[in-house]
């Protein structure tokens, strides 16, 4: 049985190895007081959004310990998950939604677990250690964690980056009572570059290495709950769940892996899927379609919003029937960016449309929306 840090990591890397995580590095579980005073002025700005949670477990995500005072070890691992596609070039073709990268396959979060379970019931066995598991579900600042551990380094986006993976590729943890001798820490590559902070389409990023969450696209997409606000949706393009270009642009990623692991190659149906289909999903449709992915957290009435400002962009007349159909949809978020979409592509028939249904339109929000139009 391994009990010296040698055989301990050794033993680690041959289970990692074959868990397709050839990407780990041991830190100590704390961090430092800089780390959290960073994610306090995040919060204390309101750059959360409604990312409530991000406030509610500020204490607790502040330091590891506070997560778990008996943690000494915090082992981080890498999943690479780039594609064989071109992120930016998926942009161009407006009758088509462009999902994230990261999700167009199976959820993550149930993938990397369930690798990091294996690895970790090893090492509680063989160590008679506590282990406990991460994989962006608790509050736990993972991306520091990483960058202690010496895995890469926080880019002026935000994101972590790798000198051997670029930027595509997850994170996950293991935290144990065990002491491991810790890796030093990366440095920062970013140099003189600002490539991430220039492509960003709804201008996100305040200064650099700070992000604004209320501006991004992946957080409007997919955390935001409301309506988009008008100043960001024509910027939106066709983005429908995510976005990838601070990452697309980054040149670390020449050295980018595309994913080894079957569950999150991409699923061909999700490369460039139709908006015209998208428009016509009602809530079994959409469950289905999106089964096991992380789209379906966001839930059928907040994805066709971000199908429908997609429809708008397009320019693409032959979504009018299908965005004339959501008019007349239940959900006051969807019908209130139908009025937007329908007046974007068809400006002659939004007056006629208007006259048809605003005098029944109960909902204030969708109200406003054919008031602005108008």
């Amino acid at each position: 049985m391994p009990t010296s840090t040698s055989s301990v990591l050794a033993g680690l890397r041959r289970l990692a190895g074959k868990e397709g995580l050839n990407s780990f590095s041991v830190t100590t579980a704390t961090l430092p007081e800089s780390t959290a005073q960073r994610l306090q002025d995040f919060v204390r700005k309101g750059r959360q959004g409604d990312m409530d949670w991000l406030a509610d477990q500020l204490h607790r995500r502040m330091h590891p310990k506070n997560l778990w005072p008996n943690a000494r070890s915090a082992i981080i691992f890498a999943l690479p998950y780039g594609q064989e596609i071109d992120p930016l070039a998926r942009l161009k073709d407006k009758s088509n939604g462009t999902i994230s990268v990261y999700t167009l396959n199976r959820d993550y979060h149930d993938v990397f677990k369930g690798k990091l379970k294996r690895i970790a019931q090893w090492l509680a066995r063989e160590t008679s250690m506590e282990v406990k598991v991460f994989v962006d579900t608790a509050p736990l600042m993972e991306k520091p964690l990483a960058e202690q551990a010496g895995l890469g380094w926080q880019g002026k986006h935000t994101n972590l980056v790798s000198r051997d993976l670029g930027s595509w590729f997850f994170l996950g943890c293991i935290l144990t009572t065990l002491e491991l001798d810790p890796a030093p820490p990366e440095a920062d590559h970013c140099g003189s570059c600002h490539a991430c902070l220039d492509i960003c389409p709804t201008k996100a990023f305040p200064a650099p290495y700070q992000l604004d969450a209320r501006r991004c696209i992946s957080y409007l997409t997919i955390e935001h709950k409301g309506h988009i606000p008008k100043e960001f949706r024509k910027s939106m393009g066709n983005r429908i769940y995510g976005c990838d270009d601070c990452l697309a642009v980054c040149p670390w990623n020449k050295f980018a892996r595309t994913a080894a692991e079957q569950k999150l190659k991409a699923r061909d149906d999700l490369v460039a899927p139709s908006l015209v289909e998208l428009l016509r999903l009602d809530d079994g449709a959409f469950r289905k379609m999106f089964a096991g992915s992380p789209v379906k957290r966001t839930g059928r009435n907040r994805f066709l919003r971000n199908c429908l400002i997609a429809s708008g962009n397009s320019g693409d007349r032959s979504l009018l029937d299908p965005v004339r159909k959501c008019l007349a949809d239940e959900s006051p978020l969807v019908r209130a960016m139908a009025v937007w979409a329908l007046r974007q592509l068809d400006p002659q028939s939004f007056t006629k449309e208007m006259q048809m249904r605003f005098s029944s339109e109960t909902d204030s929000n969708v109200r406003a929306e054919w008031e602005a139009a108008a």
